[in-house]
C-alpha cells in the first residue's frame, strides 16, 4: 500500500459522498470518499491525514494527457524495475518519497519502462483512501471507502 501524507485543501459534500481536494508535497491530488465533515471529524479544512492508494490502482503513463478523467497525477522518476512474468514492479520517485505501481509486464515492455525515465503516475480520485493522522486536529477513523 502507498502512503502519503497531505493536508485537506478543500472539502465538497453531496449526497453523503465528500470530494477531498489534498495538498502532498506541493501537487494537488483529489479523493471521493463515502463520507462527509459530519460523519467523519477528521475532514476538516487544514487537517493533516495521510493518502493511501494500492500499488495496482497506479497507472504509468510517459506524459501528462490534460484530456484524461484521471484527476491525480504524480510526476516521478522510476528508480526500480522488477519485470516478472506477468507484473511487473514499478518503483518512483515523487517529491521525496516513493511509490510503488503494479503494471503487467507487457505494458512494461511496450512503454519501454527503465530506471531513470521520468513518467506521471496516475490515480483515479475513488482509489484514493484518506486515513486520520494522529496530528489530525480532530481524530476520526478511516476514510474513502
Amino acid at each position: 500500500m502507498n502512503k502519503l501524507p497531505a493536508t485537506i485543501t478543500a472539502i465538497e459534500s453531496g449526497d453523503d459522498i465528500s470530494l477531498i481536494k489534498l495538498d502532498v508535497a506541493g501537487h494537488s491530488m483529489s479523493a471521493v470518499i463515502i463520507e462527509t465533515a459530519e460523519t467523519a471529524s477528521y475532514l476538516q479544512l487544514d487537517n493533516t491525514v495521510e493518502v493511501l492508494f494500492k500499488e495496482t490502482e497506479v497507472s504509468i503513463g510517459l506524459q501528462v494527457f490534460d484530456e484524461l478523467s484521471l484527476r491525480n497525477r504524480l510526476p516521478a522518476k522510476i528508480i526500480r524495475v522488477q519485470t516478472g512474468e506477468i507484473l511487473s514492479r514499478i518503483t518512483l520517485q515523487f517529491d521525496q518519497f516513493e511509490i510503488v505501481s503494479i503494471i503487467t509486464s507487457g505494458s512494461a515492455k511496450r512503454l519501454r519502462l527503465k530506471k531513470g525515465d521520468q513518467v506521471v503516475g496516475y490515480i483515479k480520485a475513488n482509489e484514493v483512501m484518506i486515513l486520520a493522522n494522529a496530528t489530525s486536529k480532530n481524530k476520526g477513523g478511516p476514510g474513502g471507502y
